[in-house]
């Protein structure tokens, strides 16, 4: 199999994976905490995976193919305003940490989770005319970065156990 087949099948796979956990999120409530606004961010997992493993294009590809079938099967058009802001710039913050080498996967992921709620809570207090609402981000930056770490230490400890490609 050529390294370019490996690459579709493994994009394929981990945007499936990134809706099949989107929608497990959806459908069991325990895995938020209770506080609106608040998720475990699961999906990040696969679009992390997709930025260490293929880079930024594929997990670029990831990441919005995971927001559209969301929002076409799921959601509503304020909904997918909240997630392409919060993707688009949780996306931006974890391309720019990657690349400066800096942050592990699990730091890359953390400031991710927290962008993410940044940009979620942001478009709500621009579409609500109340930026009130921005006294709610240190409740969500705690809670989104610590789910983004979580997710990091997922993807690190996944990342450890893949064998690596054998050269045919």
């Amino acid at each position: 199999m050529s390294d370019k087949t490996r690459r579709i099948a493994l994009l394929g796979l981990l945007t499936a994976l990134c809706f099949g956990l989107s929608y497990l999120e959806l459908m069991l409530p325990a895995l938020s905490v209770g506080v609106p606004g608040i998720k475990a961010g699961l999906a990040n997992i696969c679009v992390v995976a997709a930025l260490y493993l293929l880079g930024p294009w594929e997990a670029a590809a990831v990441n919005l193919a995971r927001i559209l079938l969301n929002w076409l099967l799921f959601g509503s058009f304020t909904g997918l305003l909240y997630s392409l802001a919060g993707g688009a710039l949780s996306f931006g913050v974890m391309i720019v940490l990657k690349k400066s080498g800096a942050f592990s996967p699990v730091g890359v992921s953390a400031a991710g989770g927290a962008a993410h709620n940044i940009g979620q809570l942001g478009v709500a207090a621009l579409m609500t005319g109340t930026p009130a609402l921005m006294l709610y981000l240190p409740v969500l930056l705690t809670f989104g970065t610590a789910a983004g770490a979580l997710n990091g230490l997922i993807f690190t400890a996944v990342q450890k156990r893949i064998k690596p490609r054998r050269k045919e």
